[in-house]
């Protein structure tokens, strides 16, 4: 008697389990887009001591970014990716990951075996039109960060390097921005001058975001 209430028991807890777990839902598709940057409103700007700005924007060959340690100039480049549209990021779409894959043509550095940090800022301003104000981190502060890791080195000139930009995409999509739009720079700290040169507009090298999403 025991033994058959102890199996009627059973029984009716691995339905009610049975009956909890599922649903009969299943979780929403993950749907990956592509977007390369609009190298129309990509560019970058100089800035020579003591307060000479210098701006290059429309169709660059490439944009620049980092400190020359030739000159002493420092380059801040700017890169912005079309959220809306064909191919985009629905508006209410909840970010799962988001990758950016950036190429470079060249390098240049003083220790020559030494790396160079990177930052990479979220940032909200027209991208149509850079000013040098652009250029200045209190007058456009960043709505978030990351770095990439590890520091550009000499090897990986004339190669693609992606970075982990998914707490930037998820801080655009949270804010409602039209443009994934980013500045990028030599990290702060001590470091040695290096200037990375960034592949813009060739075919399979030109800036490409990669956003999976719910």
């Amino acid at each position: 008697m025991k033994t058959i209430l102890y199996a009627t028991v059973m029984i009716s807890l691995m339905l009610a389990m049975s009956g909890c777990g599922g649903g009969g839902s299943s979780p929403p598709p993950v749907v990956v887009t592509q977007i390369l940057s609009r190298a129309a409103f990509d560019g970058d700007i100089r800035l020579d001591p003591p307060n000479l700005f210098s701006i290059v924007q429309g169709n660059p060959p490439s944009v620049f970014a980092g400190i020359d340690p030739a000159t002493g100039s420092e380059y801040r480049a700017f890169l912005a990716f079309s959220l809306t549209g064909t191919g985009g990021v629905p508006g209410s779409a909840i970010i799962n990951s988001a990758t950016l894959d950036i190429f470079i043509d060249s390098i240049s550095i003083q220790p020559a075996a030494g790396s160079i940090p990177i930052r990479i800022e979220l940032v909200a301003f027209p991208p149509q039109t850079l000013l040098a104000s652009d250029f200045d981190r209190i007058i456009q502060p960043a709505l978030a960060v990351t770095t990439i890791t590890p520091p550009i080195s000499r090897a990986d000139v004339l190669r693609h390097v992606t970075v982990d930009v998914t707490s930037l995409m998820v801080e655009a999509q949270h804010r409602g921005l039209v443009y994934f739009q980013i500045r990028i720079l030599e990290d702060d700290g001590f470091v040695f001058p290096g200037l990375i040169e960034i592949d813009d507009t060739t075919i399979n090298r030109a800036p490409l975001l990669t956003v999976s999403y719910f």
